[in-house]
């Protein structure tokens, strides 16, 4: 896969992408990612990438010219065409789901928004998705970026070493992953729970399963909903 992020704050990408998985993903060639300073497709001497907006009200507005130039460099690297994605309060909650969704994808292109969001020329000609990573405002999109390639990469195949271990995560089915257990056998007191010592694998799932349905229920019972919809 191959994911270019467009950003104002490039330096914020450099540490997570160098660290655990995610660098891990890239050095295997599993992972392709480039960041790209919006800034680099100003044309005057200040590097201006914002304006006010038409019509007053606060803020800034990221402009069309700029962003536009770096989506269409992005894109440019590769033959193959990219789906690009705006990071924005105002797009679709990003879920497990969606992680898989665009885990398939060969291309992305994460646009990192700032001030008070981009051109809406830009969002109805050049985005073709927008993604939010929940209800709440950040100083910009480059977290969230880095949100969704973390939750993204994982789910490449070969990137974990044991594919099982992301089908297994909290919502891979509409569940939360239930309670885990090492050594020592004690601790203070507390024992883990016999079955899981017995190695009988089919009574250690369905406890594991007793277990995944019992924590959605107390602390997510909108996934239980989800489940019983779906007849699961």
């Amino acid at each position: 896969m191959k994911i270019d992020v467009l950003t104002l704050f490039p330096e914020m990408m450099e540490g997570p992408l160098r660290t655990s998985i995610i660098q891990r993903a890239q050095k295997a060639g599993q992972a392709v990612i480039r960041t790209h300073n919006i800034r680099d497709h100003a044309h005057d001497k200040h590097r201006t990438v914002d304006d006010r907006p038409y019509g007053g009200g606060p803020g800034m507005v990221m402009m069309c010219e700029p962003l536009v130039a770096a989506i269409e460099a992005a894109e440019k690297l590769e033959a193959e065409p990219a789906w690009v994605v705006y990071l924005t309060p105002e797009g679709s909650v990003f879920n497990q789901a969606k992680a898989s969704e665009l885990a398939r994808r060969p291309r992305l292109i994460l646009i990192s928004g700032h001030y008070e969001g981009i051109d809406e020329r830009v969002r109805e000609e050049w985005v073709d998705e927008e993604i939010s990573i929940g209800d709440y405002v950040l100083t910009n999109g480059t977290l969230p970026a880095l949100v969704v390639i973390d939750a993204v990469v994982r789910l490449l195949p070969g990137v974990l070493g044991n594919d099982e271990s992301a089908g297994k995560d909290s919502f891979s089915a509409d569940l939360l992953e239930g309670p885990q257990y090492t050594r020592p056998v004690e601790y203070r007191g507390k024992k883990v729970p016999e079955i899981l010592l017995t190695g009988n694998h089919a009574a250690i799932a369905a406890w594991r399963n007793e277990q995944a349905e019992r924590r959605t229920r107390e602390r997510r019972m909108d996934l239980m909903e989800q489940r019983n919809e779906k007849g699961e």
